[in-house]
């Protein structure tokens, strides 16, 4: 038996092992807890109606209108049907969270293997009706700079827009805000959501750091595993999405299983190549024996 047919069942072993590790290592990682708004009945005087209401499954409303960085008027159904999208309410003239936002948004991007324009888009809306194309121009031209990779112009979205189409979109997304005549400016909670090509919402992640494999793994379950690869699918069997953290988390049940299938067939292809070894070793051994006459 040649050794490039021993070698075969040895590599198929190698590459079951590496799905152990996979998971076992997806069962070792602990994750930590997303940023939740507290219930309404508990927030602060003036925070009453600050917070997220998750609305899973919703679908963003393809007609509503805004206007892009170059002041052309779009529909959101403009930028539906292609690919998963990441949304993020701000506006850009926001002194503190909103830069958090988007930098933390950005920082994480840059990170992925996964490229804006490419395999998914990022819509980025201002809930601020006064705001303008102009503003939406500098910051997309801001961030752009920081994220640096080709292609992003057509991938990442800055949007302005009037107070009918913000209250219809941030209504949809669970996303509520107030303002504040007395600071000029809006009390508001941060989270990004992720949504399927078709524009509805698959995730929420909270806080204004995203963890990149969360984000990863995301999106490819929001494209419905059109994008990624097949160590990207062993870990969507391991993790399960918690929509109470906006996290990925260990299922161990499926981890346990995969294992114990895994660790299974690995020793099965040992006995067999040990099998083989053996009867190969005794064939020789009698096609090498010579008998003398008496």
């Amino acid at each position: 038996m040649s050794s490039k047919t021993n070698s075969q069942p040895l590599m198929i072993a190698a590459i079951l092992l590496a799905i152990l590790t996979l998971c076992s290592a997806a069962l070792g990682q602990g994750m930590t807890k997303g940023i939740m708004s507290p219930p309404a009945n508990v927030r602060p005087p003036g925070l009453k109606n600050v917070g997220i209401e998750q609305h899973l499954n919703e679908q963003i409303p393809p007609e509503l209108i805004f206007r892009d960085e170059n002041g052309n008027q779009v529909r959101l159904a403009d930028y539906f049907g292609r690919k998963p999208m990441i949304l993020n309410l701000v506006y850009y003239q926001c002194p503190m969270l909103c830069g958090e936002v988007l930098s933390g948004l950005e920082s994480t991007l840059r990170v992925l293997k996964f490229d804006v324009g490419n395999q998914f888009d990022v819509l980025t809306v201002s809930f601020d009706p006064r705001e303008t194309p102009a503003m939406a121009t500098a910051k997309k031209a801001e961030f752009l700079k920081r994220y640096g990779r080709p292609g992003a112009t057509q991938g990442w979205h800055f949007l302005t827009g009037p107070q009918q189409s913000i209250d219809a979109l941030t209504k949809t997304a669970g996303f509520q805000y107030e303002y504040d005549a007395n600071s000029g400016q809006f009390a508001h909670t941060t989270a990004i959501m992720v949504l399927t090509p078709e524009g509805r919402i698959a995730q929420y992640y909270y806080g204004v750091e995203y963890a990149p494999k969360d984000l990863r793994l995301g999106l490819i379950q929001a494209s419905q595993n059109k994008i990624g690869n097949l160590a990207d699918q062993v870990l969507l069997y391991c993790y399960h999405y918690d929509p109470a953290t906006g996290k990925y988390g260990a299922v161990v049940m499926r981890i346990l299983r995969l294992a114990g299938a895994a660790t299974i067939l690995t020793l099965g292809l040992f006995m067999i190549v040990m099998f083989r070894r053996g009867s190969s070793t005794g064939s020789t051994s009698r096609t090498g024996h010579v008998t003398r006459a008496p």
